[in-house]
């Protein structure tokens, strides 16, 4: 081996070509997919645990073989990405050169690294070739798509770790390739079952771009007032805590709500509304700040309830959502009930949601320059609890957590369990400064307090 970090001795990166010829074209990416906001590389992690029947084979071989066929159907990801001028356009130029593709060592046994709900994933770091964000300012024109590590554990499992450029697929499209990897690892017959649609120009602008660009409202794309007045950056010195929502939080937070609300608010909109309100107040935002949740809403299967044709085909694995956010001054986000903050959210999701919506941010990028989101004083959350990548199976049965590798200021739902019970829920992994981290319990424990009796009679009669 190569080259050592930590208890990780890895070996030589290489390049993993598709294991037959693929065209040699440009694909322009949409506009979806090349804002500036995605120009970096998003990771993942999946971990094996050993499994007896599969003594004596080498997962790196596996993997890298299975890699080798999916590139096949997959052929964009073994490309670069070249940009056009003017207008910064992103397309990708399908060379064939191929993903990197590293195999490692571990001394350190699946069970060191404890309970792994979700991220961030113990000694991340180790498990991954291109350390997480290594390109966010080197940027991604020119440099590989793709990178795999296969790290063998001393226990017999192993742990699979990712770094893909965001601009080329979101979290169900990053499931759907994997899925198709594992697949080639486990011989399924006529993989991959679910066949890649790259149809980019479903969320492209028009050219040229027509002159009433800004018919709606994106608030995501303008900047917060007096952003650097913010409270939390990356670079401060942050504690991580994951908080855990079951039946009975769930509860609690539908008999905060008028049941008008309630009845329309999802999971994910309570917990976001609630935990975008505990961390407001944690931070202590000046009264007069205005303070956001900014959130995915995805594009896929839309039309399909109402019969409509869908926006975008079956396979299609680019970035199809749109960013949906709510606003409100921190200190009517503190004075007021609850169902303020649960009602700016199921509102700013149903303006995401509208026909036409996903277009008209795709018009905004070309016409403005592909700007960026903005982040001062907002909290960013995804919701992949249905993403798929907890399922992913290359043979060795599914992993014992698969998902993000980190969290930093934007954050998950991913599914959890409840430490001494292991009841299913959502867990919401959080990263603050110490002393805000301290509110934040506090707050959370406020929030849900008080409202027992009417959360166990919510629960009694849903069950």
């Amino acid at each position: 081996m190569a080259r050592t970090m930590s208890s990780v001795r890895r070996g030589a990166a290489e390049l993993v070509a598709p294991a037959r010829a693929t065209p040699h074209e440009f694909k322009p990416l949409s506009d979806i997919d090349d804002q500036e906001g995605l120009r970096f590389y998003r990771s993942g992690l999946f971990l094996y645990r050993r499994r007896a029947a599969m003594d004596g084979v080498d997962p790196a071989a596996v993997l890298r073989a299975a890699l080798s066929e999916a590139l096949v159907h997959y052929y964009p990801l073994a490309g670069r990405i070249v940009e056009a001028n003017p207008g910064r356009k992103l397309l990708v130029e399908c060379t064939g050169e191929g993903a990197v593709f590293v195999a490692a060592e571990s001394g350190v046994a699946m069970d060191e690294l404890g309970e792994v709900t979700g991220p961030p994933v113990p000694r991340h770091e180790e498990f991954l070739c291109a350390a997480d964000g290594a390109y966010a300012d080197g940027g991604v024109v020119g440099r590989p798509l793709l990178y795999f590590q296969v790290t063998r554990m001393r226990c017999g499992g192993f742990v699979w770790g990712l770094q893909i450029c965001h601009c080329l697929a979101d979290a169900a499209g990053v499931a759907q390739f994997m899925t198709a990897v594992s697949e080639f690892a486990r011989g399924v017959p006529g993989a991959p079952t679910v066949k890649p649609v790259w149809a980019r120009e479903l969320l492209s602008a028009r050219r040229p771009p027509p002159r009433d660009v800004a018919t709606r409202h994106h608030p995501e794309y303008e900047p917060v007032p007096d952003a650097d007045r913010d409270k939390v950056s990356p670079s401060d010195a942050l504690v991580h805590r994951p908080f855990f929502f079951g039946r009975r939080e769930i509860a609690a937070l539908r008999a905060l709500a008028p049941p008008s609300l309630a009845s329309r608010s999802s999971r994910f909109d309570l917990i976001a509304a609630f935990m975008w309100r505990c961390r407001a107040n944690a931070l202590q935002y000046a009264a007069a700040d205005a303070v956001r949740v900014q959130f995915v809403v995805n594009a896929r299967g839309r039309g399909r309830r109402s019969n409509a044709t869908p926006l975008l085909p079956d396979g299609y694995y680019g970035n199809a959502f749109a960013f949906a956010v709510a606003e409100s001054a921190a200190g009517e986000l503190r004075r007021r009930p609850f169902a303020h903050a649960l009602r700016l959210v199921v509102d700013a999701k149903a303006r995401a949601m509208e026909e036409g919506h996903l277009q008209s941010v795709a018009e905004l990028m070309a016409a403005r320059g592909r700007p960026r989101f903005a982040v001062a004083r907002t909290y960013v959350v995804s919701d992949i609890t249905r993403s798929g990548l907890d399922g992913v199976d290359v043979g060795w049965g599914t992993p014992a957590y698969g998902g993000p590798a980190t969290a930093t200021l934007a954050t998950f739902h991913v599914a959890g369990r409840r430490n001494g019970d292991g009841e299913e829920g959502i867990e919401v992994p959080m990263r603050l400064p110490a002393p805000a981290m301290e509110r934040m319990v506090a707050e959370v424990a406020r929030g849900l307090g008080g409202v027992d009796a009417q959360a166990e009679a919510c629960l009694a009669a849903r069950l």
